[in-house]
């Protein structure tokens, strides 16, 4: 282990600092090659161990492949066969301090000929996460020892020198009774486990058991284990504080009648979900590849089948505090079925330090534009410098769907852009000449909550995990005004009492039916009765911006015309993107970034609540610690959001 993980390991064991999601779990998009690949995700493999697993989504007939550091990156598995572990004649897979390089060609991991498209999930060796261990066996009941140091949530076992199934223990199975199994491979539903698989002995936080069964004991036999925690009310050690959760292992009953809700205390990332009362597949979910929340379609592969990946409409969504179950779905959700679940929370779970990696700005010129950015897009917001409706879509809403800033316009479907990418964001643009705007939703700095209306006032949760400055509010399904709250509105002084509209020009006015006169929290806002901010029994979303130190700013200023005001950020190399806004009369939200000019003299801005062409006129200037309002600017109150 490395000195920056060992440190980091005994702070958290300790109450302090402990490791993010980012650092332990990784969903990583890529297309086939058929030549030397290296994916870049992150995940120290090299140093610290893990488990690489690996699924073609649109070529049917292949197999996952599971690849991990303990029998070494020349020997795989399939989950959704008995046959024993692979051995290939070259090593697919090397591991690196920063991801994985696959060095051969296979359809199961990178090929061509079906222009393969890949996801790849990657789990890092960490207590109170993941562990893999290898063992032999001896043909009676044994225990082996493991290091995962909490609950076990999740356990998985498979022979590898034959054939056998992949014998499994979750935490959401009954604890009435002699312990539970089911099988990975199959279908089946789960089954009580007799003497031969655990001994009739749960696993605890240092060992597991097992008995004389050939697929998970023969004599002689060699094993593969995989360990996923199960974290439980803020024990899971991660993140900056270290108490917080990252991985939970339930169960839930279905209901198409309530759709239940299952409260995992965090947003997930990533859900594995089987039926166990009866035959099911087990489905694999993840928001990379997309879980839609309202209006689209939830992508998943089957970790018991070569299947390629397939969608179904609106029967789960992703929450600021765990998942919900929307439709009628055997797999998910049968009224009455009993299901288990593993998830995985979303990350970061620390604020951002370097604006640079969850801020881009492009300005494309080309059509079918692919943008790199160095980080996963959640959202991203894009205009025709030449004249357009500025086009904005998000991560949970779905590649389909887009709303427009400068117009009421209900959520509508569009095919002009896609997150179904890793580090980057695919754009089939409308028109050459775009420039594109892209967040990455982090702690204190950005944040996306998509709710459905009640039409009361209501608290609406979030995972900001700060007081939210600024947010812009939509109803998703009709022609409704965005609403706008601004900590900087009517002078600072209860703005919880004030909006402004992003799509119009009009100057502050009072309205606390919008945010049901309340201050928004670290952990929630507040929304009233309008239809606006919530509609009942509409589709809404919630964009909540913060200022970070040295990472964005969003804030207010007064100006006096024929001077200038300088505006400090607490930047250091100045301002790459601005928001302004007059709020004591009319005024236009204007734009400007530094790929088209921030410079001292006329400036390049274009209108969020409108469809004009850019404009070009010396409205701000560049500012070490921020930017400068230039003097022609109209004496006024103005509120601001701006990213160094």
């Amino acid at each position: 282990m490395s000195v920056s993980k060992i440190v980091a390991a005994a702070a958290s064991s300790a109450g302090g600092a402990g490791l993010d999601v980012d650092e332990v779990f990784s969903t990583f998009l890529y297309d086939g090659t058929s030549s030397s690949l290296t994916i870049n995700n992150g995940i120290d493999l090299s140093g610290e161990g893990g488990l690489t697993w690996i699924k073609a989504r649109n070529f049917s007939s292949s197999n996952h492949a599971l690849f991990d550091t303990a029998r070494g990156g020349g020997k795989y598995l399939q989950s959704n066969e008995e046959s024993a572990q692979e051995t290939p004649v070259s090593a697919p897979l090397t591991f690196n301090s920063n991801g994985f390089t696959i060095n051969t060609q296979a359809d199961s991991w990178n090929g061509t000929y079906y222009s393969n498209t890949y996801t790849s999930w990657t789990f890092r060796k960490a207590k109170k996460f993941f562990d893999v261990v290898t063992y032999t066996g001896n043909g009676s009941a044994q225990t082996i020892s493991h290091n995962l140091g909490t609950t076990v949530g999740w356990l998985l076992i498979k022979r590898t020198d034959t054939t056998g199934s992949w014998f499994n223990y979750h935490h959401g199975f009954s604890k009435s009774g002699n312990p539970q199994g089911a099988i990975l491979n199959e279908t089946g539903a789960a089954f009580t486990a007799n003497a031969s698989l655990w001994n009739l002995t749960y696993p605890t936080s240092t060992h597991f058991t097992v008995g004389d069964n050939n697929s998970v004991n023969a004599s002689g036999g060699t094993y593969v284990a995989y360990l996923f925690a199960h974290n439980d009310s803020g024990d899971g050690g991660f993140g900056p504080d270290g108490d917080q959760d990252i991985i939970k292992c339930g169960s839930y009953t279905g209901n198409t009648s309530t759709r239940p809700s299952i409260d995992l205390g965090f947003e997930p990332q990533f859900l594995m979900i089987k039926r166990t009362d009866s035959a099911d597949n087990w489905y694999m979910l993840d928001t990379m590849r997309g879980i839609v929340t309202s209006g689209g379609n939830d992508t998943y592969l089957y970790a018991n089948s070569s299947s390629a990946e397939a969608t179904v409409s609106e029967v789960l969504k992703v929450t600021a505090t765990g998942f919900q179950l929307e439709d009628d779905f055997g797999g998910w959700n049968a009224s009455g079925g009993t299901y288990i679940y593993m998830a995985i929370r979303r990350g970061p779970l620390a604020a951002p330090t370097d604006a640079t990696k969850v801020f881009n700005v492009d300005a494309g010129t080309t059509i079918n534009n692919l943008i790199t950015t160095g980080f996963n897009v959640d959202v991203a917001l894009t205009k025709g410098r030449n004249g357009t409706s500025g086009y904005l879509g998000s991560r949970l809403t779905g590649d389909a769907k887009f709303l427009q800033p400068n117009a009421t316009d209900a959520e509508a479907d569009y095919d002009g852009f896609s997150f179904d990418i890793s580090n980057g964001f695919k754009q089939n643009q409308i028109s050459a000449n775009n420039i594109t705007w892209m967040w990455k939703r982090a702690p204190s700095y950005f944040d996306v909550v998509a709710y459905t209306g009640t039409g009361s006032n209501r608290t609406v949760s979030h995972n900001l995990s700060a007081v939210p400055e600024m947010i812009w509010t939509k109803n998703r399904d009709a022609s409704a005004n965005w609403c706008v709250y601004h900590k900087g509105l009517n002078g600072g002084t209860n703005p919880e009492n004030y909006k402004v509209f992003l799509n119009l020009t009009n100057a502050e006015s009072t309205g606390s039916n919008r945010w049901n006169d309340t201050a928004p929290t670290s952990s929630v806002f507040s929304v009233g009765t309008s239809s606006q901010t919530n509609g009942s029994g509409n589709d809404m979303i919630a964009y909540l911006f913060a200022t970070v130190a040295g990472v964005s700013k969003v804030g207010s200023f007064s100006h006096t015309n024929g001077s200038a005001t300088n505006v400090d950020c607490g930047f250091s190399n100045g301002a790459r993107f601005i928001i302004i806004k007059r709020t004591d009369s009319t005024s236009d939200w204007r734009v400007f970034d530094s790929v088209r000019g921030i410079v001292s003299g006329n400036d390049n801005y274009l209108l969020l609540n409108d469809t004009d062409a850019e404009s070009v006129y010396d409205f701000v200037d560049p500012l070490s610690s921020g930017f400068t309002v230039a003097s022609n600017y109209d004496t006024g109150d103005y509120i601001f959001y701006a990213i160094a």
